[in-house]
C-alpha cells in the first residue's frame, strides 16, 4: 500500500502533552486504596464493596470504557454494569479528567481496574490500555455515556461463542426516549468521503444522498437483526485477540479501521436487548472537528493509498476552513 505523510500540525491535547509514548501509568486497585482515594468530591455518599461487587476472578468478559470529563455519566454506566447478568471485569481508563472522574470511580466502584495514565490518550489510544490490561476472552469497547439493560452483556457473549464465523457483535442502542438510534454502517467508500467532505458533494447532491443513505442502511429501522459491515465503537464487543485498534487514529473512523481490517468476515447487530446512549458527547468542539479531518486522512491513506489521499486532502480544505471562519465570528 502506498505511504502518505500527512501535514503536520500542532494540536495542544486537553489534559496535557497527549504523547502515547513514555506516560506513567497509575493503576488504582481496590485492595490497595490510599488516603486520596477514601474521598469523593461528589454529593453522594460512597457505595459499599460488597461481595455482590466482586471482580470476577476468571472473567468470560471485560468491559473497557474511555471516560474524559463524563463523571455522572460514568456513574450511572457503572451502576447499571453492577446488575449485569453476566459479572464481568471492568475497566475504565480515565483520560485526565478534571470533573473529579476517578476520585468518585476509586471511591463508590472499588471493585473497578481504574487506569489513569495521566494524559489525554484519546478514544483509541485508552481503549488499547484497557485492553491490554483486560483478562476477558472477550473485551467490549463501551461509551462512558451508556446504560446497558442487565441481559445485554450476556446476550452479547452468548451470540459470539457459539457463532465461531462471526467476527463481532453489538446491540440495539436507544435514545433516553426510547427511540431507536440509527448505529451499524457498511464499510466506507472512497466516493462517500469525496462526496461528504468537499464541493462534489454540493455539484452531485443526488449521488451523494444515494451514497449516504446505502452506507448507512437508511432502509433498515433498527428494530430488527441483521449482519452488518461496520458496528459502532460505542458499542463493538470482539475476541481479545481480535479487537486492539490502530492508535494512529485518535478520535474517529476506529471502527471503519475495524471494518476494513475484517473485510469479508460477519458482524451481527443483535435486538435481543438493548442499551441505553444518552450520546452526550464531550468531543463537539473545534478541537475535534480537527481531529476528524486528521482521522479521516490517517484512514483514507492507510486505504486508499496516497494520490486519493492527497486529492481529499486538497478538496477538504474549505470545509475546514469555513469552520475555522464560523468559528471566528461566533
Amino acid at each position: 500500500m502506498d505511504s502518505f505523510r500527512l501535514p503536520t500540525t500542532s494540536v495542544q491535547l486537553p489534559g496535557g502533552e497527549g504523547q502515547v509514548a513514555g506516560f506513567r501509568l497509575q493503576v488504582d486497585a481496590a485492595t490497595q486504596p490510599t488516603r486520596d482515594s477514601r474521598s469523593s468530591p461528589t454529593r453522594h455518599q460512597p457505595l459499599p464493596l460488597t461481595t455482590d461487587h466482586q471482580p470476577p476472578a476468571n472473567p468470560r468478559l471485560s468491559v473497557v470504557i474511555v471516560n474524559y470529563n463524563t463523571r455522572e455519566d460514568i456513574r450511572l454506566c457503572l451502576t447499571a454494569l453492577r446488575q449485569s447478568t453476566l459479572p464481568a471485569e471492568v475497566i475504565v481508563v480515565d483520560n485526565a479528567s478534571r470533573d473529579g472522574s476517578a476520585d468518585m470511580i476509586r471511591s463508590e466502584f472499588p471493585e473497578v481496574k481504574l487506569l489513569t495514565p495521566n494524559q489525554n490518550l484519546w478514544f483509541c489510544g485508552g481503549n488499547n490500555l484497557g485492553i491490554r490490561a483486560s483478562s476477558g476472552d472477550y473485551v467490549l469497547m463501551l461509551n462512558p455515556d451508556t446504560i446497558p439493560q442487565p441481559d445485554a452483556l450476556r446476550l452479547m457473549v452468548d451470540f459470539l461463542s457459539v457463532n465461531p464465523d462471526y467476527v463481532g457483535v453489538t446491540i440495539q442502542l436507544r435514545y433516553p426516549d426510547g427511540s431507536l438510534q440509527p448505529t451499524c454502517s457498511t464499510r466506507r467508500r472512497y466516493a462517500h468521503l469525496l462526496l461528504e467532505h468537499s464541493a462534489f458533494g454540493w455539484l452531485l447532491p443526488g449521488l451523494r444522498q444515494r451514497l449516504h443513505a446505502v452506507h448507512v442502511y437508511a432502509d433498515w429501522d433498527r428494530a430488527t437483526e441483521r449482519d452488518v459491515e461496520a458496528v459502532p465503537g460505542s458499542c463493538t464487543l470482539m475476541r481479545r485477540e481480535d479487537i486492539l485498534l490502530d492508535d494512529r487514529l485518535l478520535l474517529y473512523f476506529p471502527e471503519d479501521d475495524l471494518a476494513e481490517r475484517f473485510a469479508g468476515h460477519k458482524w451481527r447487530f443483535l435486538t435481543s436487548s438493548y442499551i441505553i446512549h444518552r450520546e452526550k458527547s464531550v468531543t463537539r468542539t473545534w478541537l475535534a472537528s480537527r481531529i476528524y479531518f486528521r482521522d479521516m486522512l490517517t484512514f483514507c491513506a492507510k486505504y486508499f493509498g496516497r494520490w486519493r489521499t492527497g486529492f481529499l486532502w486538497l478538496l477538504s480544505r474549505p470545509a475546514l476552513w469555513g469552520m475555522a471562519l464560523k468559528r471566528q465570528l461566533q
